[in-house]
């Protein structure tokens, strides 16, 4: 048996809970790679809403989007994912979502993803979930402020109550300069 790196465990887990038709959000759009990934899950039927700050973030991921024939289907929104019930139609229903947090690679280090508005978006997309719906948070924790988002976001998912949602930690305890690990809350 081997066990599946960060990333792609956190992929194996969006697979689970998309199906073609259904509607995914990424909430850290950066280079655009799990908002291609999501647009295959979902297909031509389906539908996804990436979120970035960054216009950067939009030029690249509308370029890969178009390079694989699937911008079509994908809304990107030039704002944070703290916007995610003002920016998607109401009565969506969610099936899926993904937070790379910390910083865009090979962008501006100083311009970080945050406690707040990760937990305000979580809170909204919760709301708009299907049941079995879910989230799946990649936690980068290496940079400054990458520890405060940490515990803050491990509070808040500890504090959801079990009758909401299932909530799966997923990490490697041996290795070494702060690995990104895997926060997944998954709807009842």
């Amino acid at each position: 048996m081997k066990l599946d790196r960060i990333l792609p465990y956190a992929r194996l887990l969006l697979e689970k809970a998309l199906s073609p038709g259904d509607v995914a959000i990424d909430g850290t759009m950066g280079n655009g790679h799990d908002t291609l990934f999501l647009a295959k899950l979902v297909g031509e039927q389906g539908h996804v809403y990436s979120f970035d700050i960054q216009e950067s973030a939009l030029e690249q991921t509308k370029a890969r989007l178009e390079e694989n024939k699937l911008a079509n289907h994908v809304t990107l929104i030039h704002a944070g994912h703290e916007h995610v019930k003002s920016r998607i139609p109401e009565k969506t229903e969610i099936a899926g979502a993904i937070f790379n947090l910390g910083y865009l690679p090979g962008g501006n280090k100083e311009i970080i993803t945050t406690a707040p508005t990760t937990i305000s978006s979580v809170e909204q997309i919760l709301k708009m979930m299907k049941p079995e719906g879910i989230i799946v948070l990649v936690i980068y924790h290496g940079h400054p402020g990458g520890d405060i988002e940490r515990d803050e976001i491990l509070q808040f998912a500890r504090a959801l109550p079990q009758d909401t949602a299932h909530v799966l930690e997923y990490k490697f305890l041996n290795q070494k300069n702060n690995p990104p690990f895997i926060v997944a809350i998954e709807k009842r």
